[in-house]
């Protein structure tokens, strides 16, 4: 007997049978496997977070906050090891892997704690009293590209606002997820806050998504299945927050001086191929002057250089494998269709890498139609499309110009101006002139990118239902 299911505060089995397994795609090797879980799985674990919700959510938020904290340490000491798994099971280069993979996950714990010490938990309003409660009990449907962050992101919130979590990691990158619930185990998180269900999501997924007893589902993923859980909650009119694709634009302005120019384009490289390119906000469009196409193709061609496909667990890597064999082939479609449309191959290949593996070469087209499918639809890999523009006002539509709006960057020789375009992007965050990464600020989707926030108190908003007591 296999205990793969973390629930009720104790290991158990799957009342399936069946089996997925799971595997390296560096080496195209099985590294193990967890169950195709059933809905009856999901029934129990959704039984102990309902058990567990009303004393959990009766706790002291500054406990709950402590709590999560202790969490956050575990995961900290055990950072190399879970950052060695997430390299196994999604080929993440390793330098990568320890900072954007394990490091963001404890980020996401960390800004819940720290949102939760001035978080407005109860304010008066004239002659009302505001409290924020917790919405409930709550079912997280993450992905397979950051299998840690996307779970911690919606827990660390959800746990300190008093709501319990049933949680559904992917199957192609379940093995993180098995670490981060050995971790909650470890500190002492009460029987029944968080619960672990693996398996498919047309069984796992959809039975979290209908089900009566759930208040709300927290889905991370790509359009059409986040479509699909849209519909199926809609029969229980539970609360349903989706961060879904993106296709995100880096706008490099007219005024940029040449250094600043050299600056920004292999800047906009790495924030694309970051991950594989397996990003939801990864800047697969630059958009750059017309004038300085020529120069874009250069810089970018040069900074593609250090990119060459490797081994993730070499320290000097920067681009590992596609996370399977179908997601490889979904790129490389993807790369056909770009050379079949006529957009300019500066860089990369049409075909695979010959080695084991599921590697993609790095690729940039230029002189790529805004419209063009490579300019619209998200890849999921180390594809960046240059695309001209010939007016600053041209720029800004070509960013707007897709269903999608999640990230995006504008780079200007003047900060005011810079942010002055920002403004105008219909995304929810934005890097000015390269701006750092802010673990508090909101991020989430504008249009087809979905709706809800995550991240410090933004994210504890969502797990919070506002009542008001007239007095």
């Amino acid at each position: 007997m296999t205990l793969d299911l973390y629930v009720d505060g104790k290991w158990t089995t799957s009342a399936s049978a069946e089996r997925i397994d799971v595997v390296n795609p560096t080496t195209e090797e099985r590294i193990g496997d967890v169950p195709a879980g059933a809905a009856v799985d999901v029934d129990l674990a959704v039984v102990a977070a309902r058990r567990a919700l009303e004393p959990w959510s009766q706790t002291e938020p500054s406990a709950r906050a402590e709590i999560v904290s202790l969490l956050a340490d575990e995961l900290e000491r055990r950072q190399d090891e879970i950052t060695d798994i997430v390299v196994a099971e999604v080929g993440t280069p390793h330098r990568v892997a320890r900072w954007a993979q394990v490091g963001l996950g404890i980020v996401d714990l960390r800004e819940a704690v720290t949102a939760a010490k001035d978080f407005p938990w109860e304010e008066p309003l004239r002659n009302s009293l505001i409290v924020r409660e917790p919405v409930g009990v709550i079912g997280c449907i993450t992905p397979w590209n950051y299998p840690l962050h996307q779970i911690t992101a919606k827990i660390g919130a959800a746990l300190v606002t008093g709501c319990t979590v049933v949680v559904k990691a992917s199957e192609v990158a379940p093995f993180t997820a098995r670490a981060l619930a050995e971790a909650v185990d470890a500190v002492g998180i009460p029987p029944g806050v968080f619960n672990l269900v693996h398996g498919y999501g047309p069984i796992v997924g959809e039975a979290i998504a209908v089900h009566p007893d759930i208040d709300m589902v927290s889905f991370t993923g790509s359009n059409s299945v986040g479509k699909r859980v849209l519909e199926l909650a809609a029969g229980t009119v539970k609360r349903v927050s989706v961060e879904l694709g993106g296709k995100s634009a880096a706008v490099l302005l007219d005024d940029l001086s040449d250094d600043e120019f050299a600056k920004a384009v292999p800047h906009t490289v790495r924030a694309c191929f970051m991950n594989g390119g397996q990003s939801c906000n990864a800047q697969t469009r630059m958009v750059v002057p017309r004038s300085r196409l020529a120069a874009a193709e250069k810089l970018a061609a040069e900074a593609v250089a250090g990119y060459a496909p490797g081994d993730p667990t070499d320290g000097d890597t920067k681009l590992g494998p596609m996370v399977t064999a179908a997601q490889r082939e979904r790129v490389l479609g993807y790369i056909r269709a770009g050379v079949k449309e006529g957009a300019k191959l500066v860089a990369g290949s049409v075909n695979a890498p010959a080695r084991t593996g599921y590697f993609v070469e790095p690729t940039v087209f230029s002189d790529v139609d805004p419209d063009a499918t490579i300019a619209q639809e998200e890849i999921f890999g180390p594809v960046l499309s240059i695309i001209p523009y010939d007016t600053p006002e041209q720029a800004v539509e070509i960013a707007n110009g897709t269903i999608f709006g999640i990230a995006g960057a504008v780079w200007s020789g003047d900060p005011e101006r810079a942010k002055s375009v920002a403004r105008t992007l219909r995304a929810t965050q934005i890097e000015v002139n390269g701006g750092k990464f802010n673990g508090a600020a909101p991020f989430g989707g504008f249009k087809q990118s979905g709706h809800g926030r995550e991240g410090g108190a933004f994210g504890l908003d969502e797990f919070t239902e506002i009542k008001s007591l007239q007095l």
